[in-house]
């Protein structure tokens, strides 16, 4: 099969390689579509892989086509997503359906091969299954939108009151829609992209912030006065993270969604709003529960093909061939320059 290999920070070559077989309770995946998730950028530019060679990709969207022993037959031509997540299913952390904590986890597409390629093997139980119904480019976006819902739901967001959501990225529009399907009153989106908030508008922000306009947080406290109920960080980024704590009511919750990859700063004084407005601040990885994988990756595939989850096409920068990969990786390099989701079709000769 034909897979794009990462040999080295930039060294990204598609080859010929070993269509994988599966074994017992094992499924194997035809790959329609998958997605770049920002991980996956340092793991390609930078020395983010944690070995090579490695096939990246956990954004996966296929069809079954073969099954090892023991696995019902049926399952053959069905549409899937892949949650990438491989826990050991017999610690302490998994016991208690807490799969994202487990100590033994592996990782399909960061610690063995994934996506970026014609095939891919993965448990049964990874496998959501999808009606027909819904296109591949559509199924591609299920593990991003399962991580805003984990995130949501972690926060203990049961509808109602106000949300701010900090970052308009994937993760941030998905937040969106998720707390809206929820029952929110009032949703606000903050990002610096015109373009993303114009999409945020799009799939039902009631306010937009531009963040490179002054005076945003007197802006914020304009539209909410005494603060939000709910934020939701989804950048990863020093400034939202501070502002979430300035923008945030008293009593409220915050949920740190995004992740950091650089030294988080905090001036002592945002800090302290911790503490002045007795807000719970927590933190959510990944996007699994009990049952594995949990409600997060059912809830999607029901809200997806009923239509309450909308994949528009401003969520998608490009589809792109796995010959293409570097092409696309470098399109990262200049700040504004991806608008959306970057997706591979390791098979473009198959029609949907």
């Amino acid at each position: 099969m034909r897979a794009a290999v990462l040999h080295a920070p930039r060294d990204v070559r598609v080859e010929d390689v070993p269509t994988p077989e599966p074994g017992p309770g094992e499924a194997l995946v035809r790959v329609r579509m998958t997605g770049v998730c920002g991980s996956d950028i340092p793991r390609v530019l930078s020395d983010g892989a944690h070995f090579y060679p490695m096939v990246l990709g956990h954004e996966i969207a296929g069809e079954v086509a073969a099954v090892g022993d023991g696995v019902d037959g049926t399952l053959v031509g069905r549409r899937v997503a892949v949650a990438p997540l491989l826990p050991c299913h017999a610690c302490p952390r998994c016991a208690a359906g807490e799969y994202a904590q487990c100590p033994n986890y592996s990782f399909i597409g960061s610690r063995q091969f994934g996506g970026l390629a014609e095939y891919v093997v993965a448990p049964v139980a990874n496998l959501t299954v999808v009606a027909d119904s819904v296109p591949f480019r559509d199924i591609a976006f299920f593990e991003p939108s399962t991580v805003a819902l984990h995130g949501v739901r972690h926060a203990g967001f049961s509808g109602g009151g106000s949300v701010l959501v900090l970052g308009a990225g994937t993760i941030g529009l998905f937040t969106l829609q998720w707390v809206r399907i929820l029952g929110a009153d009032r949703v606000a989106v903050v990002d610096v992209n015109p373009d993303r908030l114009a999409t945020a508008t799009a799939l039902g922000a009631d306010a937009t912030f531009d963040a490179r306009e002054p005076d945003l947080l007197a802006r914020l406290r304009a539209w909410q006065p005494g603060g939000v109920d709910h934020t939701f960080e989804t950048a990863g980024q020093n400034a939202t993270m501070s502002l979430a704590f300035q923008a945030a009511g008293v009593h409220s919750r915050v949920c740190f969604i995004g992740n950091s990859h650089a030294d988080l700063t905090f001036d002592h004084a945002v800090f302290e709003q911790l503490n002045r407005k007795e807000f719970s601040l927590t933190g959510s990885w990944m996007s699994y529960s009990a049952p594995f994988p949990g409600t997060e990756w059912s809830l999607t595939a029901e809200c997806v093909a009923d239509g309450r989850l909308r994949i528009i096409d401003d969520l998608v920068h490009g589809v792109f061939d796995l010959a293409q990969v570097m092409d696309a990786f470098r399109l990262f390099e200049t700040p504004g320059a991806v608008s959306g989701k970057i997706l591979f079709d390791p098979t473009p000769a198959i029609q949907e």
